[in-house]
C-alpha cells in the first residue's frame, strides 16, 4: 500500500511555485546576461581604438574627439550606428539563445501572454529612451546620450521587473543611478556605458546563473 505524501510545506511550496510560473517569466538565462555584457566590452573597446583614446584618459574628451575622427574609411556616425547595431543584435541573438536553451531545459513555454506584456514593459522606456537620445543628438548635446541610455535602460527594466523575477529590477535600479552619475561626469560617459552595460551586466548574469541555474 502506497503512502500518500501530506506535508502541507510541500503542497505550499508546489502551489508557489506553480502561481510564480503563471505569473512571471522566470526562463532568463544569467548566461545571456554575461554574453550581453561581454558584447557590450567589446563595443566600447572597438570606440576606444576607433577614437585612439585611453579608458579615463581626459586629454581629449571622447565626444569631441569625435566630431574629428574619421578612421578605418568611415564617419564616426556611421562607426557608432554600426558598432552600436552589432551589439544590440549580438546581445539580443545571445538572450534568445541561451533564454529558449533554459525554457526547454525547465520544459516552459518561451512565448505566451505573459512574454508580450514583458516585452512590451521594457519597450516603452527604451524607445522613448531613444527619441530623447535622438533629439540629444539633433541638438548637439552628445556628452548626455550616454548617461541617458543608462537611465532609461535602467527605467525599462525597472518597468518590466513586475512581470520577471526581482534581480532584474535591481539591476534597473544600478543602471539608473549609474546614469544619473554619470550626468554629474559628462567627460566619462563612455566609461560609465561600458560599465553599466558590460560589468554590471557579467556580475547579474553570473549571479543570477549560480542562484537560479547552477543551482537548479
Amino acid at each position: 500500500m502506497t503512502k500518500k505524501n501530506n506535508d502541507p510545506r510541500e503542497t505550499l511550496n508546489e502551489i508557489r511555485s506553480l502561481m510564480e510560473r503563471s505569473s512571471r517569466f522566470i526562463s532568463l538565462s544569467g548566461l545571456s546576461g554575461v554574453a550581453a555584457g561581454l558584447w557590450a566590452l567589446l563595443g566600447a573597446a572597438a570606440v576606444y581604438l576607433y577614437l585612439d583614446v585611453s579608458p579615463f584618459d581626459q586629454r581629449r574628451i571622447y565626444y569631441q574627439q569625435a566630431l574629428e575622427a574619421e578612421k578605418w574609411g568611415v564617419d564616426y556616425i556611421t562607426f557608432f550606428l554600426l558598432d552600436g547595431s552589432i551589439v544590440l543584435a549580438m546581445a539580443i541573438a545571445s538572450g534568445i539563445v541561451f533564454t529558449t536553451r533554459k525554457a526547454r531545459q525547465k520544459g516552459q513555454r518561451i512565448w505566451d501572454a505573459l512574454t508580450r506584456r514583458l516585452l512590451a514593459s521594457l519597450a516603452l522606456p527604451l524607445a522613448a529612451g531613444g527619441l530623447f537620445c535622438l533629439a540629444l543628438f539633433y541638438h548637439g548635446y552628445l556628452g548626455l546620450i550616454a548617461p541617458a541610455t543608462l537611465v532609461f535602460y535602467g527605467l525599462a527594466l525597472i518597468n518590466a521587473g513586475k512581470y520577471t523575477l526581482d534581480d532584474v529590477r535591481y539591476l534597473g535600479i544600478a543602471e539608473v543611478v549609474l546614469g544619473l552619475l554619470a550626468l554629474f561626469l559628462l567627460g566619462y560617459g563612455l566609461e560609465f556605458w561600458a560599465i553599466g552595460f558590460g560589468l554590471l551586466h557579467i556580475i547579474y548574469g553570473a549571479l543570477m546563473y549560480f542562484k537560479y541555474e547552477r543551482a537548479g
